[in-house]
């Protein structure tokens, strides 16, 4: 597999002259009008819950926390799509609200829109993995729910996982460019070895039907984020990085001394750094060199000052470059 290119030069210059998260670049190189910088932001924010963990802050506290990141990540390009996992629908509301609330009196109040479902019954019960985006930005052309497990067209538990999980498919048309461009998102069980690994699979084979590796239509490229409940040489990883997988692992594409932040992306709620796990991934495709260039990898912080936890789980920042 030819790894695709990482633009050090860009992404170092970038670092040193803007003020946005460091070491997440915010200004790309393009070598075409037809070219598309985009942010891609994946976290597990935590579902509301009303039993809580020692050191877990109630929805209402950790609310406008995970606002503030979003607002800050996605502020600067312009083409960001924000991935997230284990949102309820109060959730979903809450951060589509906070969203559109805006920092400047520039912002209009539909200046971001989702897609998404509750995977309980495919409208608003159980957890959403939903994906934000811009319709300034991004036409939505459509958008579709897979059940990962046998029975991917209706709600349904797989195999031998614990919980309902879903793959959100969104299909956009680049607003300026005319440019199609898949999105998905997801969160695999954290119960179900087996579940993880046919849900690769099956995620693998909703990709191909866009990348032109099943012989059929023409090629799309991909973006996929979620939290995939496995570490690098386990399972689902394994299969989704491996030499016939229609994608890449974005961070893998990044030299490890100009990747900002932290290496794990789930900690808990607690300041015991033994436990922590790198489960959350970016990933697209084709795992063509000619589709993609790569600018940026961050893992952000969850707690800051206050000491109270956004989320156990870190956002998961990568910018890249939809070469023309």
């Amino acid at each position: 597999m030819k790894p695709i290119p990482f633009t050090k030069a860009a992404f170092l210059t970038t670092l040193t002259l803007t003020l946005t998260t460091p070491g997440v670049s915010s200004q790309y190189t393009t070598t075409s009008p037809l070219s598309i910088p985009i942010r891609l932001i994946t976290h597990n924010i935590r579902y509301a819950a009303t039993s809580l963990f020692t050191n877990e802050a109630p929805w209402s506290t950790r609310r406008p926390l995970i606002a503030a990141e979003l607002h800050h990540v996605a502020n600067a390009p312009p083409n960001s799509l924000i991935c997230l996992q284990e949102v309820l629908h109060n959730q979903v509301v809450d951060i589509h609200t906070d969203l559109n609330a805006g920092t400047t009196a520039n912002t209009t109040a539909t200046e971001w829109a989702y897609i998404g479902v509750g995977c309980d019954d495919g409208v608003q019960a159980g957890e959403y993995s939903p994906i934000f985006y811009r319709p300034s930005e991004w036409r939505l052309l459509s958008f579709r729910t897979v059940w990962l497990s046998e029975t991917p067209d209706v709600p349904s538990k797989g195999w031998d996982a614990g919980s309902v999980r879903i793959l959100t498919i969104g299909v956009f048309a680049h607003v300026a460019t005319g440019r199609d461009v898949v999105a998905m998102c997801t969160h695999l069980d954290n119960q179900g070895t087996v579940s993880r690994l046919e849900s690769a699979k099956l995620i693998i084979e909703r990709i191909n039907g866009y990348t032109g590796a099943n012989g059929t239509g023409p090629v799309v490229p991909v973006l996929l984020a979620g939290d995939f409940n496995s570490e690098m040489g386990q399972e689902a990883y394994e299969e989704m990085s491996s030499a016939a997988s229609p994608v890449v692992d974005l961070r893998a594409q990044v030299p490890e001394g100009i990747r900002y932040g932290n290496v794990n992306t789930f900690t808990d709620f607690t300041d015991d750094t033994g436990d922590d796990i790198l489960i959350d991934f970016l990933w697209v495709g084709p795992n063509n060199a000619s589709f993609w260039k790569v600018e940026g990898y961050a893992v952000l912080a969850n707690k800051f000052d206050n000491g109270i936890y956004s989320s156990d789980h870190r956002a998961v920042v990568g910018d890249v470059v939809l070469m023309s």
